[in-house]
């Protein structure tokens, strides 16, 4: 099966503050997964021309949407990827309870939002990927005081039971001078998770 690039984004809520529209040209992206809080249709609009396929699940502030599921699962290659915006996930951005739902929808790998701050990171043999604020919209709760969200949305291409990760974050140096950075982490799917506890050999 041919790989194509999924747009991973949520918490938008300042659409004018998108920073990355200029980066996400159509025809190049094959599927956007959407962790909510789009808050307006101009926003919609704008993923909706990015990819043939969007897919969006709530967030706790998409009111005028509520026949969108709160999460939501699609398939690429071998690896069933589940994703949530993730109000509904308590303690919020909390790993155990980020395992259980992905236990509980029986995915390999858990995309969710809410906390405006990108994460990714494995347990257990399943990948757990936040892709942040695409712009940076600010958070009550999640972060410490004094920082600020950096916006960020992830890109991933998947190639049977691999998947790569593209970071995409917009970093200011100390003259405010704004620059957009790459990351890339990869994970791969593994045949026999390792049981919680296990000692590695």
């Amino acid at each position: 099966m041919a790989s194509r690039l999924v747009l991973v984004i949520g918490d938008l809520f300042i659409p004018d503050r998108a920073a990355f529209k200029k980066l996400l040209t159509p025809g190049k992206i094959g599927q956007v997964l959407c962790l909510g809080n789009l808050t307006d249709k101009e926003t919609y609009e704008f993923l909706r021309q990015l990819a043939p396929d969007l897919q969006i699940v709530k967030g706790n502030f998409d009111v005028d949407a509520p026949n969108l599921a709160l999460s939501r699962v699609v398939t690429h290659g071998s690896l069933r990827i589940g994703f949530t915006h993730g109000h509904t996930i308590i303690p919020p951005g909390d790993a155990d309870s980020l395992l259980i739902s992905a236990r509980h929808m029986d995915v390999d790998v858990l995309l969710w939002g809410g906390t405006h701050k990108f994460e990714a990171y494995e347990l257990e043999g399943k990948f757990f990927v936040n892709p942040g604020s695409a712009t940076g919209a600010f958070s009550t709760g999640w972060l410490p005081d004094a920082e600020q969200p950096t916006p960020s949305f992830c890109l991933m291409d998947v190639q049977g039971d691999v998947l790569v990760l593209y970071v995409y974050q917009l970093k200011s140096d100390a003259n405010g001078v704004e620059s957009v950075g790459v990351e890339k982490v990869s994970f791969r799917k593994t045949s026999n998770p390792p049981a919680a506890g296990a000692a590695s050999p």
